[in-house]
């Protein structure tokens, strides 16, 4: 299978690693489900024996989402959040291994005896080598989200794409999962995506992406993670957002 990209931002939620039909409701974790874990790292690992340089940006959501109550502090929440980013990239590390691709894990925090300090030369040359970079540790700042960390390494590492996986088959103008006369979106400006208030990535990512003229954004469904391939393939799946 050849690929139409040559430099991939992949966005995984942390609930792809978790167990089938997980919902976290911000009171429980459910972590880890070891064969999910080796099917997000084979689908990698495929994706870079396309020909693809990989960066992979891990959610937390299977160990840590938001804050227990209103009352918890805020930064407090998210530094929990971005270690539980760093924990999935080690995860995902460990099945990239033992299937035989490279792999280096990045954080935006100093840990050294777990990973290496992110930087963006580091990072390249890791890609460049052949090896995926798990970007782990968010942007290293509380108020973002992995989305708007998605869009900050794509700009900082020149992708030219960045794939995005969501529940639904892409970008609707309403949300499908209530109302059934929803109409998907194939195609939209990060300006337009904006000032309609359409969510499938925050705010601050599309705003990020539009200012720095990042190439594309595909957003797709994720349920089935062989559709990552499909996409990078050159098939249409979901909704392709662009400056």
């Amino acid at each position: 299978m050849s690929c139409m990209y040559r430099r991939v931002i992949l966005k995984l939620s942390g609930e792809t690693l978790a167990p089938e039909g997980f919902s976290n409701d911000g009171q429980s974790s459910a972590a880890f489900d070891a064969a999910r874990v080796d099917k997000v790292a084979d689908v990698v690992a495929r994706l870079s024996d396309m020909g693809v340089e990989v960066g992979v940006i891990m959610g937390g959501g299977n160990i840590w989402r938001g804050r227990f109550t209103d009352d918890m502090n805020p930064v407090n929440a998210d530094q929990m959040g971005m270690l539980a980013t760093i924990i999935n990239s080690l995860a995902v590390e460990d099945a990239l291994t033992r299937r035989g691709k490279r792999a280096t894990v990045f954080t935006a925090q100093e840990m050294n005896r777990f990973a290496k300090l992110y930087t963006a030369r580091a990072a390249i040359d890791c890609m460049e080598r052949g090896e995926i970079a798990l970007l782990a540790g968010g942007t290293g700042n509380p108020f973002f989200t992995t989305d708007t960390t998605a869009a900050l390494r794509a700009a900082e590492l020149k992708a030219d794409a960045v794939f995005k996986g969501t529940t639904v088959d892409g970008i609707f103008d309403c949300d499908p999962r209530t109302n059934p006369n929803a109409k998907l979106i194939r195609d939209i400006t990060y300006r337009e995506a904006v000032e309609k208030g359409l969510r499938a990535l925050d705010l601050t990512a599309f705003l990020l992406c539009m200012e720095q003229k990042v190439p594309l954004v595909r957003v797709f469904s994720m349920d089935d993670l062989e559709n990552i391939l499909r996409v990078a393939a050159g098939e249409p799946l979901g909704t392709t957002v662009h400056p």
